[in-house]
């Protein structure tokens, strides 16, 4: 693994934050009451483009020299990662060019169209980084991980950044995962700041990769399948520098149901009025199922996205 320090991150915080919003940190009243503590909603959704992947996106390609820019990049995602780069490769004027599922939500996909970028849509979700890093090498093109990158962890992690700077106190911090690089991010520079922070991720069940790798201790190749939270999707490369970070910092890896994400979804829209998608969602999901284990702690819910179907999302809040 390349190295990780928290100054690294401090570094990326301060080169990207005249490019990306501070997004709030709300404590959730219902929640706080039904789970007898605190519980913050740390709101990526809010981001620009609707996620947190714009903070990584931008502090890797910041980094690339005066030809790498030039010649372009190339990058594979299931949508949110996509927008960021999309964003950055406009702010900085760089060509890309960007590989996403045939089954790409249809939201995400249209507000990729929405940039200057080229977009090759081929494969299933677990097949795109290979296709990308193989056009990478045909057409002498960077390529940039949605994950497996130490400038694109860095860049995530300074959301820990901006909790500990509001919530010096808190003791949990739930986080989705899909690749590891928010998560990977967020629980390096949150145990730099605070050893005894406890950071637990989250998956669903069609999207568990991580989850299975982190109990068998290696890196597991697994069949995926359809979920709610179709963002954490696409498994992972053999040599993922997130699985050994998150092996280090992360203390508990959970799977939620999807009945969970759903009553989530709904619950912040009607209770705090937030659009969230199904990865973002996740973290909810988990404290409506483990509330009794939060019991008396300051707990910090990493709301990672918002980018959900119009149609999906009114389904959900129908049948609520």
């Amino acid at each position: 693994m390349n190295s990780l320090h928290l100054e690294v991150i401090k570094e990326a915080y301060h080169k990207i934050k005249g490019f990306v919003r501070k997004t709030p940190l709300i404590r959730s009243a219902y929640l706080s009451e039904l789970c007898h503590n605190n519980v913050y909603l740390k709101l990526e959704n809010l981001q620009l483009t609707n996620a947190f992947k714009i903070r990584g996106a931008l502090n890797r390609m910041l980094q690339l020299s005066s030809e790498e820019k030039t010649r372009g990049i190339i990058t594979a995602s299931s949508g949110n990662h996509a927008q960021g780069i999309a964003l950055a490769a406009k702010h900085l004027g760089i060509p890309a060019k960007i590989v996403v599922p045939i089954n790409i939500s249809e939201v995400k996909l249209n507000r990729i169209k929405q940039y200057d970028v080229i977009i090759i849509q081929d494969g299933d979700f677990d097949e795109i980084e290979t296709k990308a890093r193989n056009l990478s090498v045909r057409e002498n093109l960077t390529y940039i991980s949605p994950y497996n990158d130490i400038n694109i962890i860095a860049g995530q992690g300074t959301i820990a950044l901006e909790i500990y700077k509001e919530l010096k106190n808190a003791n949990i911090i739930i986080v989705p995962i899909g690749g590891g690089g928010l998560i990977s991010g967020i629980a390096f520079a949150a145990k730099s700041l605070n050893p005894n922070i406890k950071i637990i991720g989250v998956q669903t069940k069609g999207a568990s990769t991580m989850y299975e790798s982190w109990k068998a201790g290696k890196i597991v190749d697994i069949e995926e399948f359809n979920t709610i939270a179709e963002g954490l999707l696409g498994g992972l490369e053999s040599d993922a520098i997130t699985f050994e970070i998150i092996q280090k910092y992360v203390d508990e890896i959970v799977l939620v149901d999807e009945e969970s994400v759903k009553k989530a979804i709904s619950l912040l829209w009607k209770i705090e009025g937030q659009i969230v998608e199904g990865a973002g969602a996740t973290v909810v999901a988990y404290i409506l199922e483990e509330k009794k284990k939060l019991r008396n702690k300051n707990v910090v819910a990493v709301i990672s996205g918002g980018n959900i179907n119009n149609s999906l999302f009114k389904e959900i809040l129908k049948n609520s």
